[in-house]
């Protein structure tokens, strides 16, 4: 048996069996023999999620050896792409054909499939998460058969499995709408937190696309700005030399290192907190909208976000700075706050509501329990739905509240998936057990 461990290390599973399909046909037989045999099946994905949503407690599907685009139509945009292809090599095959995704979040590791199945976003008012990027699905059945589902084609379980959390099947292809390739610019810079909080409804509206970092201990924000430029726009990169000292130095080897003093001297994190903050530099440069939005990540990190209601941020964030002073241990990473446009997609976490996401993170090794409880506490007295793929300790119960169509996917997966061939730990707390 292989000890299969996530990115973050916060979960860990021994399954007794790891599949790798090469093709659709070779899905449908593992999912059929475990169906058949009574065993649980889960896909791998990345290992990006911090919850144990990819926990495989009997038999594991690794679908590196199944990647690739299958079919491009350029002119309408649409592209089908086989699931286990990760974000940054999508992006590649896309650029290659003159197209980009729309949207994305600022980590490219993980595959399509399980970057749509948790809820995956980016940040800008006007657009929605990965998922509502998503045009059509293959699906392989709990029952072994392969099926394709869009807005006209099985209609329900589309809604369903566009934010499917992998409690429906296995997911074999995602189709794509797509865009013709753009560039963006990028303005990234410090700015006083009490300014940014301020003016954050009016960097918002004036911008496609804003992200913050706070910092708990220090006086400045990282701000991130990004906007589309005209089509035909050259885009101005960064040097290779200036990007290698901007992202790679600055911000993960000279970061980590300060994040490995705090974690052995946890007296010295908020000092060098202060330093983070300070030391934040100041870029303006455009590129191809891919290498924009994503940046490569060394320094690990666990986490926790929640949606809230847009209305609901400075409230939120005016709890989350009073929070940290109080805190037994000091918080090494700072937080990032973000917002997405309202969606139609059933488990969404912008389902019906433009939304601002406050992630919270600690640093790997680091005692971060207390922290991730008390914010939660405050994001769900804000109305938030936890990320599906982050750390939370929500239940079924509470979630149902939260969803107005959480009954709806329950029936979906009910008919999908009667015997809960595709469930584990996680799916049984979050979505309860499964129930014909």
């Amino acid at each position: 048996m292989t000890t299969w461990t996530n990115w973050a290390g916060t979960e860990s599973a021994r399954p007794r069996r790891v599949h790798r399909p090469r093709d659709a046909a070779e899905l449908a037989e593992v999912v059929t023999g475990a169906a058949v045999d009574g065993r649980r099946v889960r896909p791998l994905g990345s290992g990006h999620s911090f919850t144990g949503i990819a926990v495989a407690p009997s038999d594991a599907i690794d679908l590196t050896a199944w990647k690739g685009v299958i079919s491009a139509d350029v002119e309408a945009g649409l592209v089908t792409v086989r699931s286990g292809t990760t974000l940054r090599e999508l992006n590649a095959a896309l650029d290659v054909l003159g197209l980009a995704m729309t949207n994305l979040g600022d980590i490219d590791a993980q595959t399509i499939a399980g970057a749509i199945s948790t809820g995956t976003h980016g940040t800008g008012a006007r657009f929605g998460g990965l998922a509502t990027q998503v045009a059509a699905l293959e699906i392989v059945l709990a029952d072994g058969s392969i099926v394709t589902c869009s807005p006209r084609l099985r209609p329900d379980l589309f809604a369903a499995a566009r934010v499917g959390l992998g409690a429906l099947g296995v997911l074999s292809t995602v189709t794509l709408r797509c865009e013709p390739s753009f560039v963006l610019s990028a303005q990234e810079g410090r700015m006083p937190t009490d300014r940014v909080l301020a003016e954050f409804d009016e960097l918002v509206k004036t911008n496609d696309h804003v992200d913050f970092y706070w910092f708990p201990y220090g006086k400045y924000a990282l701000v991130k700005r990004n906007n589309r430029l005209p089509a035909g726009t050259r885009p101005q990169p960064l040097s290779n030399a200036r990007r290698f000292v901007e992202y790679a130095v600055l911000e993960n080897v000279a970061f980590g290192t300060l994040c490995r003093l705090g974690r052995a001297v946890p007296r010295l994190v908020r000092p060098l907190g202060r330093l983070a903050s300070a030391a934040i530099s100041t870029r303006e440069y455009s590129d191809a909208s891919h290498r924009v939005f994503a940046t490569h990540r060394d320094v690990r990190f666990v986490e926790s976000e929640y949606a809230v209601p847009r209305e609901a941020l400075p409230g939120v964030l005016a709890e989350l700075r009073a929070l940290v002073p109080t805190l037994p241990h000091p918080v090494a990473f700072p937080a990032e706050i973000r917002v997405a446009a309202a969606d139609d997609v059933w488990l969404s976490t912008a389902y019906g509501q433009d939304s601002a996401y406050v992630a919270v993170h600690q640093y790997v090794g680091m005692p971060y329990e207390e922290y991730f409880a008390a914010f939660g506490r405050i994001a769900r007295e804000a109305g938030g739905r936890p990320h599906w793929g982050k750390l939370h300790d929500m239940d079924a119960a509470a979630l149902r509240e939260r969803y107005p169509r959480f009954d709806d996917f329950l029936r979906v997966r009910a008919e999908v998936d009667p015997n809960g061939v595709f469930t584990n730990d996680y799916l049984d707390r979050v979505l309860g057990p499964v129930s014909s």
